[in-house]
Order: C-alpha cells, then structure tokens, then sequence
C-alpha cells in the first residue's frame, strides 16, 4: 500500500512539476512531511523529506529535459549562466537544511511560497529589471500562435539572484532550478513556456549536486526514493505534453494556484503541530 501511495504522489508531482517548471519537489516536500504525520511514516525527518525529494527530481528533470528538446523551449545559454549562481546556492542550502525541525521548517516553507504566489498576482504590474542591451543577454521567442516576445537581463545579476533563490531552493528540497520560474517571469520577463523549460534543464544538475549533499548526510530514504521515481518519470512525461498545449495565462494561473494550496496547508501543518 505504501510503494503504490508513493507510485501515485510520484506522477501526481512529476505531471505538475514539469508542466509548469518546478520540478515535482514542491508536490513531493509537502506530501512527505503529511506522510511523516502517520503512524507508518512516522521515521520521516525534514532532512530525509528533502533529501529522497531532491534525489527523485534528478530523474523528473532528466525526462522533462529530454522532452522539452523536442519542442525547442529550453534557453540552454541562460540556463547555464543560471546555474552558476544556482549550483553552489543549492548546495549550501542542503546544508542549512540540517538546522531546522519539522514545524519551523513548514511555517518557514509555507510563507516563503505564499509570497512567491503573491509576486505572481501582481506580476503584470512590475517592470523588468533594467539593463544595458549592449552589455546584457537579449533572447527573442516565438509561441505557436506565433507571438513573439523579447526579453534579457544583466549576465551578472542573473547569477547573483540565481545564487539567491538556489539557497532557497536547496533548504526546502524543491530542486536548485525550480524556483528559477517565477524569478525568470518576474523579473526577466521570460516566456512562461521558455521560463518553465529551461528551469527543467537546471533542475537535472542541480538535483544532483544537491542530492550528493544530502547522500553524503545520510538523508535519502532509498526504498522510498525507488517508489517515487517510476512516477516521476511518467509524470514528466505527462506534464510536458499538457506544457506545449496550455496557454501561457493558464500555466501562471496553475502555478499560482499551485503555490498558494501548498503554502497554506503547510503553514497550517506547522501551526498545529
């Protein structure tokens, strides 16, 4: 009962993960540390949650990578001078992580996502952070209704935020790329589609530097992580597909959605407990 639990929670995250560019972990984080609230899951810290989690996104962003090539939608360029920043962030994030006991850690987890869910609401309203053409990355896209748009950022600033949110990243296990998406929309103005892609691409590496972390801590539970990554690599799959066919209002509007359902059950898990 537990392997088929876990089988479920892996496409269930993995779908949604990928569709719009998260990973899976910010499904995967919360649904253990509801797990680790039952008799049979009770051995659960917030160190393994996070560690099994990161683990398992290693193989959610090696599917949707994969099939996001197909489609043409990763910015490989700014994806890597991303992970620059993202890298190293993620892996003293891992680190930090050891710090925290269950309740503070959903409180901290919850809060930190509303506000992600409140930036979005008010996205339209914010200007892209200001750089020199000449001196900055400038990408153009073109969607499949044939829109274009045009977007860039200053190389420099882009790592140092990348270090930022990938510190943030690797302390609430959701994968050094995956809160990538709302900084790429927000602030660089990218495309949905190409902002949830290329966080997909940085995922992969990430997970894995943040994962050895964590291996090394003893913090991967392996018959769970074994149950999750079938699941995982399906569900990648699947979001991906729903990815190319979703407008772009209606992917933020599932990662608004999203962010703001997992924030409040977690700030009301830590609460209580």
């Amino acid at each position: 009962m537990e392997w088929i639990l876990l089988i479920v929670i892996g496409i269930a995250a993995s779908s949604l993960g990928s569709l719009i560019g998260m990973g899976g972990g910010i499904i995967v984080v919360p649904a253990l540390l509801y797990l680790a609230t039952l008799p049979s899951f009770q051995h659960l810290t917030p160190q393994v949650v996070v560690g099994t989690s990161l683990f398992t996104m290693i193989f959610t962003g090696l599917s949707s990578t994969l099939a996001y090539m197909k489609h043409k939608t990763v910015d490989y360029k700014s994806g890597l001078i991303f992970l620059i920043g993202s890298g190293p962030g993620s892996i003293l994030g891992a680190w930090v992580t050891e710090k925290m006991d269950l309740h503070s850690f959903n409180i901290y987890f919850g809060t930190f996502i509303l506000f992600v869910s409140f930036v979005l609401v008010v996205k339209e309203k914010l200007k892209p952070l200001p750089f020199r053409k000449d001196k900055g990355i400038v990408r153009t896209f073109t969607d499949n209704s044939g829109r274009s748009f045009e977007y860039g950022y200053n190389p420099i600033l882009g790592v140092m935020i990348a270090f930022i949110v990938g510190f943030l990243s690797g302390i609430f296990g959701i994968g050094g790329g995956s809160l990538m998406v709302p900084t790429m929309i927000l602030l660089f103005f990218f495309p949905p589609h190409v902002a949830t892609a290329t966080s997909m691409f940085m995922i992969l590496p990430t997970s894995i530097l943040s994962s050895i972390t964590h291996i090394t801590l003893g913090n991967v539970n392996w018959l769970y992580a074994l149950a999750l990554i079938p699941g995982a690599w399906i569900g990648a799959k699947v979001g991906v597909f729903l990815n190319t066919r979703f407008k772009s209002k209606t992917i933020v509007f599932i990662i608004r959605a999203t962010l703001i359902i997992v924030g409040v059950r977690l700030i009301y898990q830590g609460i209580i407990g």
